[in-house]
């Protein structure tokens, strides 16, 4: 079945990898930091490239504040649904470049994958979208409207304000979020859950200045012992997360996630324990976990004799469906306050929150994917949760109640999003691409 689309995803690779190199070439970083102006120049040229496609209203949608998206929309047929098609065309900075076989953002083919800065997240679910379309030729069955975000990896905060701002432009029946994955790369999955997070920036201040070490050392304590003794505290023995009153559940019925699996994945150093407690499934989707993504201090080589006075972290927790997070950021919060050791001062700064999610998954939408997915894929598709978060999605669930949400994607477990070597297979990503056309043309058939 659907023998045609088959034939037309796989005669349109070429041009498919061509065009996901191209994109990997723009470097949309949209951390603060990086230059603003080449997130907008390529966002500009998606614009043009759209125009060319024969895409209508082809634009940048802005906010006062951020980096703007992307719109372009093909109409409906008569009595089609409208498909609203999320992807991110911002990427994540490069991280330690050395560690990088090429640039990372000069795309290079190997052993089936093209490696790259934003080649799978989310760049490739660009792709996905527009060789979806492109099968179709001129018998598009369905309407379809481009959102492509430029600023998901900065936290999407311009987000609801376009979304509000341009609400006369987008008008969904289906919503299709590709910035998922696959289970493996022959195996795909559909999400019902993403975890939340919750994070904050502190401050923890001993001193009033920097006073020798051998002069002053085991009178009052230095900023770096302070902050070590009150990180410690976040994780009891096991390395479960220690702060008390969060939604914390062992997850029944969920897929098997193997050991071995995760220890090609994750790449843990010889002989290193695992933390935490429950099934490996409950550990990454149904359980908070808290993570030290950085920490400001005085680097090795330049350390001097003298008693740190101020420290600083970032503290960020992922949070499960079923948390509210305002309420978990308060009881980190809490926790941190009520363990800063010897009497140190303690600030917040800087805080993010961004709700869990789960997704529906008894709507017509989701079964036209599933049959979708087994006709491209050849496997059934797997329902799993997500360790990370997407918390946007709910601003899309509250502004689109009756649209079925589906979170889909071309990466797979070795795609080393947001590291070094970030690469997409490319077998996923014909074979979603495939599935994603073949869907469109189910959506026409199914009682919604």
């Amino acid at each position: 079945m659907h023998d045609d689309l088959r034939a037309a995803v796989a005669a349109d690779m070429p041009r498919l990898k061509s065009l996901l190199s191209n994109l990997v070439r723009m470097e949309s970083v949209s951390a603060p930091g990086y230059d603003p102006a080449k997130v907008r120049e390529a966002g500009e040229k998606i614009v043009s490239m759209l125009t060319e496609m024969g895409f209508e209203n082809a634009q940048l949608l802005e906010a006062s504040k951020g980096h703007p998206a992307v719109f372009a929309e093909k109409p409906a047929p008569e009595g089609a649904p409208t498909v609203l098609l999320y992807a991110h065309y911002d990427v994540q900075p490069p991280g330690p470049i050395h560690e990088w076989e090429t640039g990372p953002f000069e795309p290079f083919e190997k052993d089936g994958r093209l490696y790259g800065r934003g080649a799978s997240d989310d760049k490739s679910g660009i792709v996905m979208h527009l060789g979806a379309i492109a099968a179709h030729g001129d018998d598009l069955p369905v309407g379809v409207q481009l959102f492509f975000e430029g600023e998901e990896e900065a936290g999407s905060e311009a987000l609801p304000e376009i979304l509000e701002k341009y609400s006369h432009l987008i008008t969904p029946d289906v919503i299709v979020i590709g910035d998922g994955g696959v289970w493996q790369t022959d195996v795909p999955c559909l999400l019902y859950s993403l975890r939340g997070i919750a994070a904050v920036n502190i401050e923890l201040r001993t001193l009033g200045a920097a006073v020798h070490s051998g002069q002053y050392g085991g009178t009052y304590p230095d900023a770096l012992m302070a902050l070590s003794r009150l990180l410690a505290t976040l994780h009891d023995d096991d390395g479960s997360v220690a702060v008390p009153g969060l939604v914390d559940e062992d997850l029944p019925n969920a897929i098997e996630y193997p050991v071995d699996l995760l220890d090609e994945e994750v790449r843990p150093v010889d002989g290193l324990e695992m933390i935490g407690k429950g099934s490996i499934a409950s550990r990454l989707w149904s359980r908070p976990a808290i993570s030290v993504l950085a920490i400001d201090a005085p680097p090795v080589a330049e350390a001097i004799n003298q008693l740190v006075p101020v420290a600083r972290a970032r503290v960020s927790m992922r949070i499960p469906p079923g948390q509210d997070g305002r309420d978990a950021l308060e009881k980190l919060k809490a926790h941190l306050l009520a363990n800063v050791p010897w009497g140190a001062r303690l600030t917040f700064e800087h805080e993010d929150i961004g709700e869990a999610t789960t997704l529906p998954m008894d709507n017509y939408a989701v079964e036209a994917w599933r049959e979708a997915f087994r006709e491209a894929f050849g496997n059934e598709a797997v329902d799993i949760g997500a360790g990370g978060s997407i918390p946007f999605i709910a601003t899309f669930k509250d502004l689109y109640p009756g649209a079925p949400i589906l979170v889909t994607g071309c990466g797979d477990p070795l795609s080393s999003i947001h590291a070094p070597n970030e690469n997409q297979h490319l077998g996923a990503l014909e074979s979603a691409t495939l599935a994603e056309a073949i869907a469109f043309r189910l959506l026409t058939q199914a009682d919604a």
